[in-house]
């Protein structure tokens, strides 16, 4: 068991999110920066299937009521055990009474914290993520929650620990044309992929906001709901893309522009407001 003493600005359970119900108006979810998340359990030993905490820019703060194996990556949070300096990217055994904190990251926005047998909640069509958009799932963390530990335990973990870069604040994101390419002028595209992009304040899990130059349409023809992925830049009327994360609408009106290659939507997950980020064609 673990008590929540502290949940920052937004901590959420998340896991490898329910794929397949897009029929019914219901996105994947899960964790937005899943190669953390995925190595966070692979430190702990456990199932890829385990559900982890999402933290958002630092603030939580657990305490263990049992002898726990955890793992803390993601952003890095500057992790502390009853004051004292704790591992990144590395397992780490909570005595009964310890007090695992998060401090504010100093690059990077999403950290991810796993314990062996995973985070226990009751399950929705299949997942114990917490979708923000869709309010499905398990709700936001807060003071005094306490989370019961699964049994989604694998083999013994045998890394001390994982070598990894910490999150870019100007990452290049390879980006490939999306379907309503044709609804834009030409000079949409060469700008989407020559501009340095800011992230707005009004960005989340849901996606990324971007100011730079507008990206102008061909013409003024509105287009029906369509299905969206993750991923997907989709352009307002106001020229300002808006780039899909993991608790995206399954559907939108706007036209998509472009859509980001999946394997680098984790480092698009870990932007935060006020980080640039470019966009290069690519596969």
């Amino acid at each position: 068991m673990l008590t929540v003493l502290a949940a920052g600005p937004l901590a959420t359970i998340q896991d490898a999110g329910r794929p397949g119900w897009a029929s019914i108006g219901v996105t994947r979810s899960g964790a937005a920066d899943r190669s953390s998340a995925d190595l966070a359990n692979r430190l702990v030993g456990n199932a890829a299937r385990a559900a982890t905490i999402e933290v958002t820019a630092g603030g939580l703060r657990l305490r263990a009521e049992r002898t726990l194996l955890v793992a803390v990556t993601g952003a890095p949070a500057r992790p502390d055990v009853d004051g004292r300096p704790a591992p990144l990217n590395a397992p780490m055994t909570l005595q009964a009474g310890a007090v695992l904190s998060l401090g504010m990251p100093p690059v990077g926005l999403r950290s991810y914290v796993a314990v062996r047998g995973g985070v226990d909640a009751v399950p929705v069509l299949g997942s114990r993520s917490t979708d923000t958009l869709a309010g499905l799932g398990p709700s936001p963390l807060a003071p005094g929650d306490r989370l019961p530990i699964g049994a989604l335990a694998a083999d013994e973990p045998f890394v001390d620990v994982a070598p990894v870069w910490a999150p870019s604040s100007r990452p290049v994101l390879r980006v490939l044309p999306g379907p309503r390419r044709d609804w834009f002028e030409p000079t949409a595209w060469t700008a989407l992929t020559a501009a340095e992009w800011t992230v707005s304040a009004d960005s989340d899990r849901v996606g990324l906001r971007l100011a730079g130059p507008p990206l102008a349409r061909a013409g003024e023809a509105e287009l029906p709901s369509e299905g969206l992925v993750p991923g997907a830049l989709q352009v307002p009327p106001d020229g300002a893309p808006v780039l899909f994360l993991a608790d995206h609408p399954v559907t939108g009106g706007y036209p998509v522009l472009g859509v980001v290659a999946s394997a680098d939507l984790p480092s698009a997950a870990q932007l935060r407001p006020g980080d640039r980020v470019r966009f290069r064609e690519g596969r």
